[in-house]
């Protein structure tokens, strides 16, 4: 049997701020917490269907790019509706270097790290 992915892991400043927004990007609620340390996100439906996100308190800088980053798909509208949605939640628009007629927009989240709103639309679950 292989392996599948059950949790990302995201250190940051201030889990409160970045959990509210991967909540709104992703239709995500909070399941768990430690005061101050971490908050883990994921499905209303819970554990088992999609990874959830951990997001670990860390006070030290970022520094440069991440090597990981997460891209999401419009479920419910098209690109430009979903990105419009993103900015309005607090997603900034970055460039990183991508060709200007790329299929997909990079952004950066709060506290900077970067994502992939990509064009095709994906059914929900």
């Amino acid at each position: 049997m292989a392996c599948r992915i059950g949790e990302l892991v995201l250190k940051c400043r201030d889990p409160e701020v970045l959990a509210r927004f991967w909540c709104e990007v992703l239709d995500f609620v909070e399941l768990d917490r430690e005061a101050k340390i971490y908050i883990e996100i994921g499905p209303r439906e819970g554990f088992g269907g999609q990874p959830t996100i951990f997001l670990i308190r860390n006070d030290e800088p970022k520094n440069g790019h991440a090597r990981l980053h997460i891209d999401v798909n419009p479920t419910d509208r098209d690109q430009d509706a979903e990105l419009e949605r993103l900015l309005a939640a607090g997603a900034k628009l970055v460039d990183i270097g991508q060709p200007a007629n790329a299929s997909w927009h990079v952004l950066a989240d709060p506290e900077g790290n970067e994502f992939c709103l990509l064009k095709h639309r994906l059914d929900p679950l």
